[in-house]
């Protein structure tokens, strides 16, 4: 039997792989300073980089008619193993910088200015002088603007050009369209748009030149001793330096692990940079200008109740599915799907960020699912009925979603946030009219919301003339997340008036943050002698509820106790506010602040299983159910008591 034919792809795609073996086995060299000679080096990176240009110039000439059999997907393969290649190019080519000798280029300058200085006196040598022409041309031609490219740019028409992030451009010509003739350092020319290119001055070039120089002045000088040459160790710690500091999303992208359109995720960021952008934050009363009253926390002196408060948007946000969702490829293993959101102004985030977790099944992956509602107590983290309240006056004022993933390697062990794409829905039209409350699909965009609408593949949309069958098939393609907008009835506007003027969140808490709002205005604003005291406040509810409220799982056993608990209420109890209050704080102190504070249960981690296990476990487990003898016991064991345990501090908890 005569063996398959290799298609041609096929042939560039293994040579690809064998390409980075080469290069990996060198940096591994490098990096076990198993290399003894420079000059073999420079020569094995010279040797690699053609071969890497002669592969990448022989799979731009590919077309789908050179293959011997149908190929499925040719055009994102191709190029796929495009953006490997330009990956290894780059690798060598830093590489290369590195191993240079410093000293040469300096010397022979130097010689240069000697035979220049020379020939000026002899004034008889004509070549000399066309060097020097050269030399004040190439000069006038380097101090012309350049423009460096904010993200990486992968063409997909044909006269587009593909960039890496970082790479430095010249612009031949500027369109209208906002697409730009541009040129690399290698002489490629292509379309490049407008938006993913910044202008930098010859001055930036040159500063950015003479620091790296300087640097390496620094390097040698700490290393030279009197009787020795200069150690060449400093070398091998900045080429070490610069093959570690490759953006590992641009590694995964040049893998084929995910799309080129996915991104660190931003919301991931925030919510990891403290509390800034968390519910616990924002459940606080805030303080006014003055910082001697409270801006969104008033009683009404003839109810005792929190003083309803109106927001400029006050809805509910159901979210439904996301079809078309391209998963990560093989090499990484997904801990979670989910969508974050939050209040958004089209430059800033203007509230808390929430967390929805979605659900799949493996044979649909690029369909993610939602829990609706229902009768049962569903998880916070899976409930797609949310609450969005803003106050911000901003015209531009909308919701914010990001598709992400928690995601791990297999090969490495680590793990990161990824986004897979971002929407983002407009409040208000141009009249300042708050549009209607219906569903929505929404198209996901590749990259940021700070870069622009891209597709998910990585290239930005262009207008076309197709016609109205054609875009209809093309929008059914596209990644969607379908949302369901919805005006409270007025017992749920009700509830969502007492709270803080902006926040998002899970609907099925509403009532346990409105009754944690009353507490906070009984507490501060008629137990406090005056309204000038700002001594601590012994309330084990108050000092502790936001940090439970960060916490899904110890919200819902929260949650659950507090149903069973109000299940046994008479009618009429249920309606007062004075017999729900101190039910509210009864159940929180018997159930889960004992649990935050026990030294067995593991601390939360997001996307991790048998943490998530480990902790259902304690939570639920009849063994550790909370009660006087269980707290008591001596096999209970719990945390080093901390004044900060049962302290409401006033100063650091309320924020302007």
């Amino acid at each position: 039997m005569a063996p398959k034919k290799k298609g041609a792809l096929q042939t560039v795609q293994r040579e690809t792989d064998e390409l980075k073996r080469k290069v990996d086995a060198l940096v591994q060299d490098l990096n076990r300073m198993e290399v003894s000679d420079r000059t073999e080096t420079l020569q094995r990176c010279s040797d690699l980089e053609r071969a890497v240009t002669e592969t990448l110039t022989r799979l731009r000439k590919l077309t789908k008619a050179d293959e011997s059999a149908p190929v499925g997907n040719y055009d994102r393969q191709k190029r796929e193993e495009e953006e490997r290649l330009q990956v290894l190019q780059e690798r060598l080519n830093t590489l290369t910088r590195q191993l240079q000798p410093q000293d040469n280029s300096t010397g022979a300058e130097e010689d240069s200015e000697e035979d220049v200085s020379e020939e000026e006196e002899d004034d008889t040598q004509d070549a000399d002088d066309d060097k020097v022409t050269d030399r004040v041309t190439s000069t006038t031609e380097t101090r012309s603007p350049s423009y460096v490219a904010l993200g990486a740019f992968t063409g997909e028409e044909e006269g587009d050009l593909t960039v890496l992030k970082g790479a430095v451009l010249k612009v031949l010509q500027k369109n209208d369209d906002g697409w730009w003739l541009a040129q690399d350092s290698q002489g490629n020319k292509g379309f490049v748009p407008q938006n993913y290119l910044k202008k930098i001055s010859p001055q930036e070039l040159e500063e950015e030149s003479e620091d790296e120089e300087e640097s390496d002045e620094e390097q040698e000088d700490e290393h030279e001793t009197p009787d020795e040459k200069p150690s060449t160790s400093s070398n091998w710690d900045t080429i070490r330096k610069a093959i570690n500091e490759v953006d590992a999303t641009d590694v995964l992208s040049a893998m084929g692990a995910i799309p080129p359109g996915f991104r660190p995720s931003t919301l991931s960021k925030l919510l990891g940079e403290g509390s800034s952008y968390r519910a616990s934050h924002y459940i606080q009363p805030r303080l006014s200008q003055s910082e001697l009253c409270f801006k969104d926390l008033q009683l009404n002196p003839d109810t005792g109740k929190v003083y309803p408060r109106p927001s400029r948007v006050c809805l509910t946000v159901t979210l439904w599915s996301c079809r078309m969702i391209p998963p990560p490829g093989v090499g990484l293993r997904v801990l979670s799907r989910h969508v974050r959101f939050c209040a958004f102004n089209g430059t800033q985030v203007l509230s808390n960020i929430h967390t929805v977790r979605a659900t799949y099944s493996p044979t649909n992956p690029k369909t993610w699912s939602f829990s609706p509602r229902m009768s049962g107590l569903l998880p916070s983290l899976l409930d797609g009925d949310c609450f969005f309240r803003c106050d911000s006056d901003s015209a531009d004022l909308g919701v914010l979603f990001e598709l992400g993933v928690t995601y791990i390697r297999n090969s490495t062990g680590e793990r990161g946030d990824l986004s897979c794409g971002w929407a983002f829905l407009k409040l208000f039209d141009e009249n300042g009219v708050l549009i209607p409350p219906r569903t929505q699909e929404l198209t996901i965009h590749g990259g940021t919301p700070y870069e622009g609408e891209t597709d998910i593949d990585g290239t930005t949309r262009r207008g076309t003339s197709t016609g109205v069958l054609q875009q209809m098939l093309m929008s059914r393609k596209l990644p969607k997340l379908i949302i369901k907008l919805r005006s409270p009835n007025t017992r749920v506007r009700d509830q969502l008036s007492l709270l803080p003027d902006t926040m998002v969140g899970c609907l099925s808490l509403l009532h346990l943050l409105v009754l944690y709002r009353q507490l906070l205005a009984d507490t501060l604003l008629l137990d406090r002698v005056t309204m000038q005291n700002a001594d601590l406040i012994c309330s084990p509810v108050l000092a502790t509820f936001s940090e439970v409220l960060d916490q899904p799982d110890l919200m819902d056993a929260f949650r659950k106790s507090w149903v069973e608990s109000e299940n046994s209420l008479k009618r009429s109890d249920k309606r007062d506010v004075t017999v729900l209050k101190k039910l509210f704080e009864s159940v929180y102190v018997s159930t889960v602040f004992p649990l935050l504070f026990s030294a067995e249960m593991r601390p939360p981690l997001w996307a991790d299983e048998e943490a998530e296990a480990h902790r259902a476990r304690f939570i639920y487990s009849p063994v550790h159910k909370i009660s006087v003898e269980t707290m008591l016991s001596a096999n209970q064991k719990h945390q080093a008591f901390d004044i900060a345990q049962v302290s409401y501090d006033l100063l650091s908890s309320a924020w302007n």
